[in-house]
């Protein structure tokens, strides 16, 4: 119990020296996926009218980001916990549980402008047989983003191959590009877009794109003004989709925000002490 109250403790006079921060410098600064920001997104999508009976399929990415080395090394790691229909009835659950981990890594060289970030992105076969692809896959990484007043644009493309893994399985060979465009209102509201455009490279081109168009928005508010918690939601249609695919896309995210400058803050406490 006094391990407990003494975590308690430490956690919140970290949170005190965040709440220095201004809600608009945060909200800002979560728009970056490349910020020097650690942070613990858990973004529920919710796939809507898959198949002749509507059904829908959950996931739940649980993705903590963490910067290395001063900033200059992003790792997001994404934990998706699936649940997946039984497409065939109108009811029932097919599987659900943890699917392929996705690893992933962004080294931020220095630049003016433009911000730049390169890496791996390694997949790994979690899944099993139903939630996943029973490959492990790689390739390379990118992002760009821009950020100029209250604007922040740009965009997180990858593509993996398979290497190794269940030979009577089918070869991975897909891409992912999330491009986003945000707009601060001021009091940590903003508006945003940030569609998740796939494409599977081993389906017929009819079956191979997903591309979605909508938008939302969220607020990052100061929980118990202390905790930063960025909250924000974004509603897509795919206008391109395979025949057996998701019509809609409802997209939830609850993210707590830790920026490396309270551990920063926190040392140099100590150290005059």
């Amino acid at each position: 119990m006094k391990k407990l109250l003494l975590l308690v403790t430490i956690m919140f006079s970290f949170f005190s020296v965040t709440a220095q921060q201004t809600q608009e410098e945060l909200s800002a600064a979560v728009a970056n996926p490349l910020a020097d920001l650690m942070s613990f997104p858990f973004q529920n999508n919710l796939n809507m009218n898959y198949g002749e009976h509507d059904r829908n399929l959950n996931v739940l990415n649980i993705q903590p980001v963490i910067p290395l080395l001063g900033g200059k090394l992003i790792t997001r790691t994404i934990f998706p916990i699936v649940s997946i229909p039984d497409f065939s009835n109108e009811s029932g659950t097919l599987s659900s549980g943890l699917a392929d981990i996705i690893f992933s890594a962004f080294y931020i060289p220095e630049t003016k402008g433009v911000m730049l970030g390169f890496g791996p992105v390694i997949e790994l076969p979690t899944g099993g047989s139903i939630r996943g692809s029973q490959k492990w896959s790689a390739g390379p990484s990118l992002a760009i983003i821009y950020q100029t007043g209250d604007l922040t644009l740009g965009g997180v493309m990858n593509n993996a191959w398979s290497f190794a893994g269940e030979s009577d399985r089918e070869d991975v060979n897909h891409m992912l590009m999330n491009l986003f465009i945000t707009r601060q209102l001021g009091g940590g509201w903003y508006v945003n877009s940030a569609p998740i455009i796939t494409a599977d490279w081993t389906a017929d081109s009819e079956d191979r794109w997903i591309v979605p168009i909508g938008a939302g928005g969220g607020k990052l508010v100061m929980l118990g003004g202390k905790l930063p918690l960025n909250l924000q939601t974004q509603l897509y249609y795919n206008v391109v989709r395979p025949d057996f695919g998701p019509e809609w896309q409802w997209r939830l995210q609850m993210q707590i925000l830790l920026p490396t400058s309270i551990f920063k803050e926190k040392t140099q406490s100590t150290e005059k002490q």
